[in-house]
């Protein structure tokens, strides 16, 4: 395609919107409680807070990364859509006021808010909302590189790079993709599974408030193998499933494993013989009892499962490129702990589903995490708590409109950043979409269910 005429641009149109899935997609917020939740529970000492953080909210919506791109909420007709839009100069001077109670608070806010969303669109944690389901917990961390020695709390983390340490836990579904429960900013140095049980704890009684009734998995890498997580899972009835440290008792306990005991399981590159009606892989899967924590006093030992997986290492190529004969097979050894009463291959295939919080992560530093900021610390730590809202919003808005499994940057292109023209008739405001647009039907459907009545409530 080629452009079929001379075209002399005009920047003239005080009628036009580039973003005007922010019209829907904020009125979800509304329905769901984000105004009052702002108005009751922060006590910044700045006028209209409530305001300034939609604001900062509704940015990150349309894919603002910096205070400076929280300007696009101020052109053409945005001011006649929306009521309270502020200059990115006066929202960078208000991310400045906050203090670390105040972080707290907005991150109250946000899993408030995850329980009015979950009540205003039902299948965002579809499949945990009876007793016979099961949600999953993911907890990890990650470190956003920061450039230059402005950066508060900024230092050389596990990652050997300058940065913030962000940690937080996710909740999923078999059936739903994850939402965020709780994340926090941290120094970049900090230990990966320091405050990990309260996190945890923070994130299951948050999963519950927005309906999870059925059983909690908590899960975890070997950063976080330790009683404060576990013993954070135990006290809150949940399962954990913990990625084990080669600790000398869990290698001393792989080491007896009997070689009779190991299974095939599925796995990449498995192939299943339908003669034998089994998998034949490189992969095989068994169990042992096993006691963790023996180190630490007797109450909090942990008498659990240790699942281990064990994969054939590849052989090196010799000399002349062809594959070496092997006369022992060497493998690669992957345990963790579980007091899960999941049958043993399905609690290693659950177990693995724990890398759905990298994508999590991903879509955060391809959206409002692509950089952090400001130079102060809970500046910072309020943009992160922003960007939680605002990925909760996005992912409910996103099952509104028909699109559960639409990634971020996928929802802004298809329903947020859709351009419009105002017209006005009577007392109300007419949006005029492309005609042709292929997502149509879905804005339209996300618009209904922002603006429309809420679903009734299950007996």
């Amino acid at each position: 395609m080629k452009a079929s005429h001379t075209i002399r641009p005009s920047f003239d149109d005080p009628n036009l919107v580039s973003v005007a899935g922010l019209v829907p997609g904020l009125r979800l917020a509304e329905s769901a409680g984000l105004y009052d939740l702002l108005a009751e529970q922060l006590s910044l000492d700045s006028p209209n807070a409530t305001a300034k953080t939609a604001c900062v909210v509704g940015g990150m919506l349309a894919g603002a990364d910096s205070i400076d791109e929280l300007d696009l909420l101020r052109h053409g007709g945005m001011g006649r859509l929306f009521g309270g839009v502020r200059a990115p100069s006066t929202l960078g001077t208000f991310l400045r006021t906050f203090t670390h109670g105040h972080v707290q608070q907005l991150d109250a806010v946000g899993g408030r808010l995850l329980a009015g969303l979950a009540g205003r669109v039902p299948g965002l944690i579809a499949g945990a909302d009876t007793t016979d389901g099961i949600a999953l917990v993911d907890v990890d961390d990650t470190i956003r590189e920061v450039h230059g020695y402005a950066k508060q709390a900024a230092a050389y983390g596990y990652s050997k790079v300058r940065g913030l340490n962000i940690q937080l836990a996710t909740v999923s579904t078999p059936t739903a993709a994850p939402v965020i429960a709780r994340a926090r900013l941290r120094k970049g140095n900090t230990a990966s599974a320091k405050g990990a049980g309260r996190l945890l704890a923070e994130a299951i009684a948050t999963a519950r408030a927005a309906g999870v009734k059925g059983q909690v998995l908590a899960r975890a890498d070997s950063a976080y193998y330790g009683w404060a997580f576990v013993g954070a899972a135990i006290r809150a009835k949940a399962w954990f499933s913990v990625t084990a440290r080669m600790t000398p008792s869990v290698v001393a306990a792989i080491a007896n494993i009997d070689e009779t005991a190991w299974q095939p399981i599925k796995y990449p590159n498995a192939v299943f013989d339908q003669a034998e009606q089994r998998w034949v892989s490189d992969a095989e899967v068994t169990e042992v009892s096993f006691t963790a924590f023996t180190g630490r006093r007797k109450s909090e030992h942990v008498d659990c499962r240790l699942v281990v997986r064990r994969v054939k290492r590849l052989q090196p190529l010799a000399s002349d490129g062809t594959e070496q004969g092997e006369l022992f097979a060497t493998y690669r050894h992957h345990g963790f702990v579980t007091n899960s009463t999941l049958d043993m291959v399905e609690a290693d295939q659950r177990h693995r589903d724990h890398a759905i919080v990298e994508q999590v992560i991903a879509e955060l530093k391809d959206g409002p995490l692509a950089h952090l900021p400001s130079g102060k610390y809970a500046a910072n730590a309020a943009w992160v708590a922003c960007a939680v809202i605002a990925f909760n919003l996005a992912r409910a808005a996103a099952i509104a409109a028909g699109l559960a499994k639409a990634r971020w940057a996928t929802l802004r292109r298809k329903i947020i950043n859709i351009p419009a023209r105002i017209a006005t008739t009577g007392r109300r405001l007419v949006l005029h979409l492309p005609t042709q647009w292929p997502w149509a039907q879905n804005w339209d459907m996300l618009h209904a269910v922002a603006t429309g009545p809420p679903p009734p409530t299950a007996t």
